[in-house]
């Protein structure tokens, strides 16, 4: 079994950046299943139903959110139909924490939780509701995404839940970490998956805008950066043996 894991899909860049990339993804890794993170695709807030069919039609299984799953209203008028899941403590009544994946005779299981250090959002702390979830279902292999700010929260999920899960990837900070493991108990982690999307803006934002937030303080509306794009992914390898390998692709295009 191989599942190839997407990094937050950021704005347009990101959207038609993973739809051109995913045939190659195909022919050179040969994943099972394809999950993504989508809670940036419409422009940094959240997902429309229109880039939700375009992301099915391309062969993505399975699209986890994060802190911005509710930033765009009409997520409320199809989730609870879609293949869309939304933060376990999140303290949302619509649509579902987690899924289970049928692949032939395999069940996955993919759970998708936020962080609590650092997160402005009032949520619950995700560590029990995560084990409690694991303990309750059934099934062949599970994944966490992990949508937090700290590492060290990350870092400590992964320890609290080594060998009772079997992948758990961090999304959020929308930069690729060098840490991918195989942790003393089998699970198979990576603090951040990274980004979709713009190559040169600041995590997909036109630089200029959070330069001057820094600078002046100021809150202009984020704007999606332009120029080259890039694409984060992760793909786990479950059997024969265990492995888990990053990948990272971008235009070569140095205009800015």
């Amino acid at each position: 079994m191989k599942i190839l894991f997407i990094g937050d899909i950021y704005g347009t860049p990101g959207i038609e950046y993973v739809l051109e990339n995913i045939p190659y993804l195909r022919k050179t890794y040969q994943p099972n299943l394809i999950i993504a993170n989508a809670e940036n695709a419409a422009n940094g807030r959240g997902i429309t139903k229109v880039l939700y069919k375009k992301l099915m039609q391309a062969g993505i299984s399975l699209l986890t959110m994060g802190n911005h799953t509710w930033k765009n209203p009409e997520l409320k008028e199809f989730i609870t139909e879609s293949k869309i899941i939304r933060p376990i403590n999140d303290g949302s009544n619509l649509g579902r924490g987690y899924a289970i994946i049928q692949y032939n005779n395999e069940k996955v299981l993919v759970i998708n939780a936020l962080g609590k250090a650092f997160m402005q959002d009032v949520i619950d702390p995700p560590f029990l509701m995560v084990k409690e979830i694991l303990e309750k279902e059934s099934f062949d292999y599970s994944l966490l995404d992990i949508h937090a700010e700290a590492t060290s929260e990350k870092v400590a999920m992964a320890h609290f839940l080594d060998g009772k899960i079997d992948m758990i990837v961090g999304t959020h900070t929308h930069v690729q970490t060098n840490d991918d493991r195989i942790m003393p108990k089998g699970t198979l982690y990576i603090t951040d998956v990274g980004m979709t999307g713009p190559l040169n803006g600041v995590i997909g934002v036109t630089k200029e805008v959070i330069i001057d937030r820094f600078i002046y303080m100021n809150q202009r509306p984020n704007e999606v950066a332009n120029g080259p794009r890039q694409l984060n992914a992760v793909l786990f390898t479950l059997s024969p043996k265990r492995k888990i390998e990053k990948i990272h692709i971008e235009e070569t295009s140095t205009s800015l």
